[in-house]
């Protein structure tokens, strides 16, 4: 589904992102891991078209889309969430969905629909018309995941998503995740709540200071020395 080929960005003298290499089969959850600054949001950003890649090239269902604007990428079937959430307060959570829903139609009564469907699909069946501003944390995640499924995406990049959640909802978030991945999105996933991810992904992805690390089946790669030395900071 999605091929990136020695993708590259810089900032000044930094290198961000150096030749990276990545495949995405559809159906899949790819995990993508790695320490502080490794590089992997920049990533995300340059596959999403936030970035324009310095090199390289990312072909969406064969199609390139090296460089082209996030809402051209949108409409090919690719969409991010962001790691740092940011509803619309004065808004409910049915119309915040429905800003989404929006790329897909013009009409408010099916942008509606689609949107309660949606907040049904991650759990806010419930919280429909309390305004963005009254969301806990996890509301605020949920309500990113909404409003990114509301484009209906075939490709979902997620960015830390679990991230601030409990235990608990952290395991409600892997299950709806799930029925997610049921429903035919493929997803790739950064994340720093590791269980979770082990909990559900494919495939690992790991990248240090802009360069993959290391990928494949998830235990063998939490168990690979380099990425416990690097990633989990098991220097001994």
């Amino acid at each position: 589904m999605l091929e990136v080929r020695e993708l590259s960005k810089a900032f000044g003298g930094l290198r961000a992102v150096d030749q990276a290499s990545l495949d995405v089969r559809a159906g899949e959850i790819v995990g993508l891991i790695g320490p502080n600054g490794a590089g992997k949001t920049t990533l995300f950003a340059t596959i999403a078209g936030f970035h324009k890649p310095d090199t390289g090239r990312i072909t969406l269902q064969g199609h390139d889309i090296t460089g082209l604007a996030p809402h051209r990428i949108c409409a090919a079937g690719m969409v991010r969430t962001f790691q740092i959430t940011q509803p619309f307060a004065r808004i409910s959570v049915r119309e915040n969905i429905m800003v989404g829903a929006y790329f897909r139609t013009a009409d408010r009564h099916e942008a509606a629909n689609l949107a309660e469907a949606v907040a049904t699909q991650v759990g806010m069946g419930n919280q429909l018309d309390r305004p963005g501003s009254d969301l806990t944390v996890a509301g605020r995640k949920r309500l990113e995941l909404a409003r990114a499924l509301a484009t209906r995406p075939k490709l979902l990049l997620l960015d830390e998503i679990a991230g601030g959640l409990t235990e608990h909802e952290a395991a409600e978030l892997v299950g709806e995740l799930k029925r997610i991945k049921a429903a035919g999105v493929t997803m790739i996933w950064i994340e720093h709540v590791v269980h979770a991810l082990l909990a559900i992904a494919d495939r690992l992805f790991v990248i240090n200071f802009g360069c993959k690390l290391a990928e494949g089946e998830p235990r063998a790669v939490m168990a690979n020395a380099d990425v416990q030395r690097v990633y989990m900071g098991m220097e001994a």
